[in-house]
């Protein structure tokens, strides 16, 4: 390795705030471990070809976009919002609470006359997303006032504007707070990007590229666990037909005569139904196991 190929390094921003601590778990199950130190504004990693910023959602594409950072990682709903001209690696579905898309959605409350986009011609409305709710009007033909909100929005609706656009996963706090939502304008999900520049230079796309596969692996394991359990050999035909979700196992032979080994990866949502069927078809020794990476 050239001395050069060794000093070189990625610089990758992270979302900050309320994704923050959600994104370093995330980093280190895909093998990057991360700390923040009050004392220093630059991440610790340990990984010596990696520099970590973490900076705003909001501004993470413009900043990669120009070029300050190699990659980050946004939601779709910025690179939008900013009309960041940047390559898109892939799409990354996790958050803090669910698994569930973002959605930026039109919210009125609840006995408010409007229905439909139609409804709000000379309406005024309070977004975070400016730009994307003009040109969601403006695909509508539908001419309205806009304003900047600065935080609160949900209050907004009920005394300061017509309606709001506002972004959800579950529509919980729009319904705490006495809202309906008339409209969905954008479906959001968390974004891996890279600079066009830093995307076309070998080293750092090969980088970015094994980032996003480590990270895939570890997001597609966290809806996983492995599972081992020894089984009589001439039981094993039955088990594998009527349980469809063992597909593709490991089987070897034990030293027993007439038992093998079964070890397989299923989706963690059908565990409990299958033990007591894997039990009752005969496994025994069955195991379950948290995964950390599932690569394919």
């Amino acid at each position: 390795m050239s001395e050069e190929t060794k000093t070189r390094v990625l610089r990758l921003g992270l979302p900050k705030g309320s994704l923050q601590q959600a994104t370093i778990e995330k980093m280190a199950k895909a093998g990057y471990n991360i700390s923040v130190s009050s004392r220093s504004y630059v991440p610790y990693v340990d990984d010596p070809e990696l520099e970590i910023r973490f900076i705003r959602a909001q501004e993470i594409s413009r900043y990669v976009e120009h070029g300050y950072l190699d990659a980050g990682i946004t939601g779709y709903d910025w690179i939008r919002e900013n009309g960041s001209k940047v390559h898109e690696v892939g799409e990354f579905i996790f958050s803090k609470a669910t698994s569930r898309p973002a959605r930026w959605v039109l919210a009125v409350p609840e006995d408010s006359p409007i229905r439909s986009v139609k409804d709000l011609e000379g309406k005024r409305i309070a977004t975070e997303v400016v730009n994307l709710t003009k040109a969601w009007l403006r695909k509508h033909k539908v001419k309205a006032e806009v304003e900047f909100s600065w935080g609160a929005t949900e209050v907004k609706a009920h005394e300061l504007v017509d309606a709001i656009v506002d972004v959800t996963e579950t529509g919980t706090s729009l319904r705490a707070n006495k809202l309906r939502i008339v409209d969905t304008l954008l479906v959001s999900t968390p974004r891996l990007i890279a600079n066009h520049a830093s995307w076309k230079d070998d080293w750092k796309r090969a980088k970015i590229e094994n980032l996003a596969l480590l990270l895939r692996g570890a997001l597609e394991a966290e809806k996983k666990v492995g599972l081992k359990m020894n089984i009589r050999e001439d039981a094993l035909p039955a088990l594998l037909e009527n349980l469809p979700a063992l597909r593709r196992p490991t089987i070897s032979r034990l030293s027993v005569e007439g038992w093998v080994a079964v070890e397989t990866v299923i989706d963690e949502s059908v565990v409990r139904e299958i033990i007591p069927q894997l039990k009752a078809a005969g496994a025994e020794g069955i195991i379950e196991y948290p995964l950390n990476k599932v690569v394919y």
